[in-house]
């Protein structure tokens, strides 16, 4: 593929990314990589459980037809795999970049949803400039951790604090990670970032009561308060997993307005996600650097 046109910057860590995804100074690696077998196992002692869990509401039923909205579709399919052992499933996300508008809800609704403190960013929006004056146009790249098949990051935690589950999702345990952020600096993507401990109503009378509710990130509840967990760790996108636990898609799949996003099981033949896997435009981020990313894009 030819060098992509000059890229513009914006204030969600675009700069970084776009220097490591190959948007800058050249192009985006085509193709389709077989699986490869995963780096860095779960650890065999202490593996994060649930403790308290947020009931989400049960979705209504809705008739599943091809006719459906593809988000009641991909629920269908969604709910279907979770019938399946957890070592039988393969999480995957497809990004339809021709559908993104840019509008960036993704972006919020996985800061609610996770309740990120200032500076933790899940799921950013690069902006990609193509063309020249008058004839130019513009193209989105959400960017969730990549999931990658072969992760750069566990390998490099010198407590095994982050690997990689049965289901292809790499997560975090903060109850192990000692904050060294080796996992940030390993990253290809950037798709890691550090919890600093600050709250937006810092240097205000009072923090506010919203900034100090817990989130459930992994099935556990997370208070944020004192110098426990999550503050000082590492922190990325987990594809939602105590909404996946509950049958629900991840956030950001359900928010967008566009439904640019194709999530599901992939090893599930009959899956939207699976048939959206075949598609001749389907691309990967950075692909010589041999990590196998889970979520892919269309252009």
């Amino acid at each position: 593929m030819s060098s992509v046109p000059q890229v513009k910057k914006d204030e969600l860590n675009r700069r970084d990314f776009m220097r490591c995804a190959g948007v800058v100074g050249g192009g985006v690696a085509l193709g389709v990589g077989a699986v490869v077998s995963a780096r860095g196992s779960a650890p065999p002692e202490s593996p994060m459980g649930p403790a308290t869990v947020r009931k989400l509401p049960e979705p209504k039923t809705v008739p599943v037809n091809d006719e459906a909205d593809i988000l009641v579709r991909m629920q269908a399919d969604l709910r279907r795999a979770l019938t399946k052992p957890v070592e039988e499933r393969r999480w995957k996300m497809i990004i339809d970049t021709r559908k993104c508008v840019g509008c960036h809800a993704c972006t919020v609704a996985c800061i609610a949803e996770n309740k990120l403190p200032p500076g933790v960013v899940y799921r950013p929006v690069m902006t990609e400039e193509l063309g020249a004056y008058p004839n130019v146009q513009m193209r989105f790249f959400p960017r969730p951790c990549m999931q990658c098949d072969r992760p750069s990051c566990t390998s490099v935690c010198p407590v095994r604090a982050t690997y990689k589950r049965p289901d292809g999702v790499v997560v975090v345990d903060y109850d192990r990670c000692i904050g060294c952020r080796y996992c940030l600096s390993a990253c290809p993507y950037g798709a890691r970032t550090s919890d600093y401990g600050h709250y937006y109503t810092d240097d205000t009378p009072a923090l506010q009561a919203y900034e100090q509710l817990p989130n459930h990130e992994y099935g556990k509840s997370w208070d944020r308060k004192g110098h426990h967990s999550p503050k000082g760790n590492a922190r990325k996108c987990q594809f939602c997993l105590h909404r996946l636990d509950q049958g629900l898609l991840p956030q950001c799949v359900t928010t967008c307005i566009g439904r640019a996003n194709y999530f599901g099981d992939i090893r599930d033949a009959g899956s939207i996600v699976a048939r959206m896997a075949t598609k001749p435009n389907f691309i990967k981020l950075l692909e010589e650097k041999q990590t196998e990313p889970t979520v892919t894009y269309l252009i």
